[in-house]
């Protein structure tokens, strides 16, 4: 057996961690974060919303199952880097095709092994998600003064607008399963496919805009409801997003948001956002629906979080009348979700598609669906009455 070449995870703080190569060799600077799943890795490692950040998994043996072309949230690899403690030596899965390590290599995902993934854990939650840099092949010869520099000079998390990177280049459509009730509007921010075939499933032909769209791109559809998905960067950083989609909720466009749409949501109507210490990662996150006083266990990824009143009904800072917060985090009291009261919009902070689960959330996009018939049923009744008028 061929023993693996050294590699070093090197913190902004200086903190160095001497490990094995795993995956491609080379050079990766990143967000250094962790997630807390023991399962769906396939599903973590292809999720646009990572791209940026390298990732730390705190489930001690991975690669065991191996991967597939099923399990795949896009079409490629989207973390910068990848930590893990022992990487799986055989796969052992009757739908695998292929190793995770054949996958990491064919990615160019540079990624480390053998290091004490609970010892770093601790740290990034003691002082916060941080810059760092994996560092395997020549680049592990580099001195520790060159590899810090490298890894400080690298720009923050805090700031950036990566909805380019991640977005598609051209609009494409899902067509709707069974019989159509509507066209949902797609801003992909870096969507996963498993969201676009939950939303087909519920008779919605999907029109897939890439992020650049403009409003009257979006009017052009005459969609039944506007959707803003998960993705990557700063909320902050996408003022022309929080701008389209305020002018569609203007415009009456009914609306859905996942995880970054709901940063955006939360910002259209104006309140704040705000950067987590560590972020919420993993699919073991427990939120309370204050709408029907439901726990859930959800999936969430996210290093942002909106900054709005957790109790009451309060107006909306931006005009867009009566808002409150439908669902907070049990573990520290996050918004997790918000609900116009006057208007047909809504959006939580986790993933109701999380094809590894857990599937407590998917009862979002039954929800959805009811919303937008409704909206229908109510434009139907308006136009009615107008023409007897």
């Amino acid at each position: 057996m061929i023993t693996p070449e050294p590699a070093v995870l090197v913190l902004e703080d200086g903190k160095r961690y001497v490990g094995r190569a795993y995956g491609a060799t080379g050079r990766t600077i990143g967000e250094a974060v962790f997630a807390t799943g023991m399962t769906g890795y396939q599903e973590t490692l292809t999720d646009p919303s990572y791209a940026g950040q390298i990732v730390l998994q705190t489930a001690p043996h991975i690669g065991n199952t191996g991967t597939n072309d099923e399990d795949l949230e896009s079409s490629r690899i989207w973390v910068a880097g990848y930590i893990v403690r022992d990487p799986s030596r055989i796969v052992s899965n009757y739908r695998a095709t292929r190793s995770l390590d054949d996958d990491l290599v064919a990615g160019g995902v540079v990624g480390i092994s053998g290091v004490d993934t609970r010892a770093i854990t601790r740290h990034l939650r003691s002082l916060g998600a941080m810059r760092a840099g994996i560092f395997s092949g020549a680049d592990a010869l580099l001195s520790d003064a060159e590899q810090l520099e490298i890894v400080k000079s690298a720009p923050d998390m805090a700031g950036q607008n990566l909805s380019a990177r991640v977005s598609t280049p051209s609009a494409y459509t899902v067509a709707a399963v069974g019989s159509k009730i509507g066209t949902v509007a797609v801003m992909d921010l870096g969507v996963k496919t498993s969201t676009l075939n939950y939303l087909a499933a519920r008779g919605f032909d999907v029109v897939v805009l890439p992020q650049s769209a403009t409003i009257d791109d979006v009017v052009a559809l005459e969609p039944s409801a506007l959707f803003f998905s998960n993705g990557p960067g700063d909320p902050e950083a996408s003022e022309r997003h929080v701008a389209l989609l305020a002018d569609a909720l203007r415009r009456g466009i009914a609306y859905f948001g996942i995880c970054f749409g709901n940063q955006l949501l939360g910002r259209a109507l104006g309140f704040g956002t705000y950067k987590l210490p560590f972020g919420h990662r993993g699919i073991n996150q427990p939120v309370l629906d204050k709408t029907t006083g439901r726990v859930e266990i959800t999936s969430q990824n996210h290093g942002f979080a909106v900054d709005a009143p957790r109790e009451g009904i309060i107006d909306s800072p931006a005009g867009f009348g009566r808002v409150e917060v439908s669902h907070v985090s049990l573990n520290d009291n996050v918004v997790e979700g918000i609900r116009c009261l006057d208007l047909k919009a809504f959006s939580v902070q986790y993933h109701p598609e999380a094809a590894a689960g857990p599937h407590d959330s998917m009862y979002l996009f039954d929800r959805f669906r009811d919303m937008v018939l409704d909206a229908t049923a109510s434009a139907s009744r308006n136009d009615s009455d107008g023409d007897k008028n």
